[in-house]
C-alpha cells in the first residue's frame, strides 16, 4: 500500500520573507532595465549602427583570442594570415583613406604612399612602416597613422613651418627653422620672404632669428642675410642698404641694437649711405656712393688752382 507524504506547510513568516525578497528582485530588475533602456536611447546611434559596433567588438575579441592561442601554439604567422582572412571577409579591410592636417604639402604624395595598403586586411597594415614612409616626405615633420574600423586609415600630418628662402646655385629653396629643405620656389613666390645666402646659411636660421629679435623694429626691414665666412652676417635691407655685423652672437646683437638706435634718431635707412660697417667695436664706417669721385674731383680742382697761382 502506497502512502503519500505531505510536506509541512510553510509558516506565515517564511512566506512573507520570500514575497518581500521577490518584490525587491522585481524592483531591481525594473530599475536596471529602465536605466539601461534610457542609456541606450541616449546614444546617437541607430539600431543598425549599434549592431555593427557590437559585431566589431565580438570579432575583435575573437581575433585577440585567436592570436593569443596561435602565439602560444607557436604559429603566429599562420594565425595572422587566418585572422586577416576572417577580418577581410567581415569587411575589415582598407577601403578609404582620411588625410588630415595638410596645408602646403601636395596631398597626392600622401596618397601615393598609402594606396599600396588599399584593399589590404586591416590586421596586415603595418602602421609603423607606413608612418616611416610618410616621414620621408620633405614637408612632414611628424605623422600619426591609425585605424578607424571597419575600413578607414586615418593619416594625421604635422607639417614643417616655412621660415626663410635659401639661395642656392640656380634655384631658391624654401626651408624651415632647422634648415630642412621643403621645396624649390620661384622668385615670385619668394618675394616678401627672408632670403639667406652663403655656405652653411641654412643651418644658421634659428641663430639669425634670435639675432633679429634683438631689434624688433628692424626685423621687418631686413630683406636678405648673407652668412660670411661661416662666422658673421651681412644684412641687406629693403632699401638695398647693407649692414656688416661683427663676429659673435653677443657682439652682433649689440651692434644691431646700436644701429637701430642710430636709425631711430638719424634716419639711416632710406638715406644716402649705401653700406654701414659695424665690425669695429667702437665706430661705424659709412660708404656713400659717389663720395670718392667727389673727393677726387675736389682734390683735382684744388691742385689746378694751386698750379694757376
Amino acid at each position: 500500500m502506497s502512502r503519500t507524504l505531505k510536506r509541512k506547510a510553510q509558516s506565515a513568516r517564511k512566506v512573507a520573507v520570500a514575497q518581500g525578497a521577490a518584490r525587491k528582485v522585481n524592483r531591481a530588475r525594473a530599475t536596471t532595465g529602465s536605466a539601461f533602456d534610457r542609456a541606450m536611447a541616449a546614444l546617437p546611434f541607430s539600431d543598425e549602427t549599434l549592431h555593427r559596433i557590437f559585431l566589431a567588438c565580438i570579432l575583435g575579441a575573437a581575433a585577440v583570442l585567436a592570436w593569443m592561442v596561435a602565439s602560444f601554439a607557436g604559429i603566429p604567422a599562420m594565425a595572422q594570415q587566418q585572422l586577416a582572412a576572417v577580418a577581410s571577409d567581415a569587411g575589415f579591410e582598407v577601403r578609404r583613406v582620411d588625410v588630415r592636417g595638410v596645408r602646403h604639402l601636395n596631398e597626392l604624395k600622401v596618397y601615393e604612399r598609402v594606396l599600396a595598403e588599399r584593399n589590404r586586411a586591416m590586421p596586415l597594415v603595418d602602421l609603423q612602416v607606413l608612418r616611416a614612409s610618410l616621414l620621408e616626405l620633405s614637408w612632414v615633420q611628424d605623422a600619426r597613422v591609425s585605424r578607424q574600423l571597419p575600413d578607414t586609415l586615418v593619416i594625421d600630418i604635422v607639417e614643417r613651418t616655412p621660415q626663410a628662402v635659401l639661395r642656392k646655385p640656380g634655384q631658391l629653396v624654401l626651408i624651415d627653422a632647422e634648415g630642412h629643405e621643403l621645396e624649390a620656389v620661384s622668385r615670385a613666390n619668394a618675394k616678401g620672404k627672408l632670403i639667406l645666402s652663403g655656405p652653411g646659411a641654412g643651418q644658421q636660421v634659428a641663430a639669425l632669428m634670435h639675432l633679429l629679435e634683438a631689434a624688433p623694429a628692424l626685423k621687418p626691414q631686413v630683406r636678405e642675410a648673407e652668412w660670411i665666412g661661416n662666422r658673421r652676417w651681412n644684412l641687406t635691407f629693403k632699401t638695398d642698404q647693407v649692414l656688416a655685423l661683427p663676429e659673435g652672437d653677443k657682439q652682433s646683437a649689440n651692434a644691431l641694437i646700436a644701429f637701430a638706435r642710430l636709425d631711430g634718431t638719424n634716419r639711416l635707412l632710406g638715406g644716402q649711405v649705401a653700406a654701414f660697417d659695424m665690425r669695429a667695436p667702437d665706430r661705424i664706417y659709412l660708404r656713400i656712393p659717389g663720395r670718392a669721385q667727389q673727393e677726387a674731383a675736389l682734390q683735382a680742382g684744388a691742385a689746378r688752382k694751386t698750379e694757376a697761382d
